[in-house]
């Protein structure tokens, strides 16, 4: 199966993923239908990420605090991790499912759209919640919903971009991914009053924004092409793949893992660390979009620079082992130094290292998938990397944080960063 293209690309991206590709690959220029996907990746980046900046970190810790303000630590565990359950299985499904799907508007557009109005209705269904039973259900729909919208979603640049300038794409969804993150925190503390009004806002805002990119980046009709044979262990090998085989794609999924465990730790708590560690109490709703705020120039300077320096050189490995280790040094500041200025310290040098890795592994990434022809069920392996750690970090920190206080997050997830950075060191195929 031949990937679709948006521009004058003659060969396969993934014929290019050798040690030396960009060194050695003829120069792509990002211009015509390429461009187009570029700046498309904007807004419909932007549009997801707003909900993962919104919801985890300040709407839906209120919306649970409002029900029951005493049991809002293990209460909040219990719903994100149910739901970041449902996002760590829907990824890699619905990414095999759209890998086999064939229909007049392509493998992606279906899930994109589809899963986007099906989250959009859980929204609001989650803003009319008023237990954490409901809380859970309608959270768990759209964590589901949104992370089939995403599978597909991610498959797409591996599927019409070539590998020599993944790095510039992954420098704009990571710099989107940073913005709507920020950008969500901020909204969410406008609307914090009126949680149901915050939902239908993000609602909005993610449906318009994803159809819009799947009408102007119109994927080929691929009825024509064969569709290969369900079997039950395909099915059950979309969880897995195989480490001995491909062990540089395991090494990626590992470092990823560590790095997204250690920082969701820390930054799945944010709100209630102010709050109580730091000691703001409810001022700490309107200090939540200064403190992500202040690291937006940081993200935005490591982003701007390590995608595209690394497609220049020729390198990946470096950039994700220095920022892995950048997030592990920012969380030894608000641990020795536990402040409003701590944290607004610890802001700066988590922007910077977490800016570049997100710039930076998403490209690095997408040079291990094993297969050019199940590009979606491979990077729904690798996002589990992503989805597992929100899984288990708010078990496992709200254990920590019952049982030492919220300053027994800050040694883990700095422990949990470093060992992202070794984890990439064995990769060989990707410098």
């Amino acid at each position: 199966m031949t990937s679709t293209s948006t521009g004058p690309v003659s060969e396969s991206p993934l014929d290019q993923d050798s040690p030396t590709a960009a060194l050695t690959a003829e120069k792509v220029r990002i211009r015509g239908p390429l461009r187009k996907l570029l700046l498309w990746f904007i807004p419909s980046t932007l549009g997801i990420y707003l909900l993962w900046g919104a919801i985890p970190g300040i709407l839906l810790p209120l919306q649970v605090q409002g029900i029951d303000p005493a049991n809002k630590v293990a209460n909040l565990a219990i719903v994100t991790t149910v739901g970041a359950l449902a996002a760590m299985l829907a990824q890699p499904i619905f990414g095999t499912i759209s890998d086999r799907t064939r229909s007049r508007f392509g493998r992606r557009a279906p899930f994109i759209v589809g899963g986007a109005l099906l989250g959009g209705l859980s929204l609001v269904a989650l803003g009319l919640s008023n237990s954490i039973l409901l809380i859970a259900v309608c959270w768990t729909l759209v964590q589901a919903s949104f992370n089939a919208v995403q599978g597909p979603f991610s498959a797409i640049m591996p599927d019409r971009v070539p590998a020599p300038v993944r790095g510039s794409f992954a420098a704009i969804i990571g710099a989107m991914t940073m913005v709507g993150a920020l950008g969500g925190s901020a909204l969410a503390a406008t609307l914090a009053a009126n949680i149901p009004s915050g939902y239908m806002s993000l609602a909005g805002i993610a449906v318009i924004s994803l159809t819009l990119f799947v009408l102007f980046n119109r994927d080929e009709d691929n009825r024509s092409e064969p569709r290969p044979p369900f079997k039950v262990r395909d099915f059950l090998s979309t969880f897995w793949v195989n480490p001995v085989a491909h062990p540089d794609f395991f090494w990626a999924f590992t470092g990823r893992l560590l790095l997204y465990t250690g920082y969701f730790a820390v930054a799945g708590y944010q709100l209630y660390i102010l709050q109580d560690y730091i000691g703001l109490g409810d001022h700490a709703i309107a200090v939540v979009p200064m403190v992500s705020a202040i690291g937006l120039p940081a993200i935005i300077v490591s982003i701007a620079v390590a995608g595209p320096l690394s497609d220049k050189i020729g390198r990946r490995k470096p950039f994700v082992v220095v920022s892995s280790v950048l997030v592990g040094t920012a969380m030894m500041v608000p641990l020795v130094w536990p402040t409003f200025e701590g944290m607004l310290l610890y802001s700066v040098i988590s922007g910077l290292g977490f800016g570049a890795f997100q710039a930076v592994d998403t490209a690095l990434v997408s040079q291990v998938l094993p297969s050019k022809d199940a590009y979606a069920k491979d990077l729904g392996v690798v996002n589990i990397a992503a989805t597992l750690p929100q899984t288990v970090a708010p078990a496992v920190a709200g254990a920590i944080v019952l049982a030492f206080g919220f300053a027994g997050l800050f040694p883990v997830g700095i422990i949990l960063s470093i060992l992202g950075a070794l984890a990439v060191l064995p990769i060989r195929s990707v410098r």
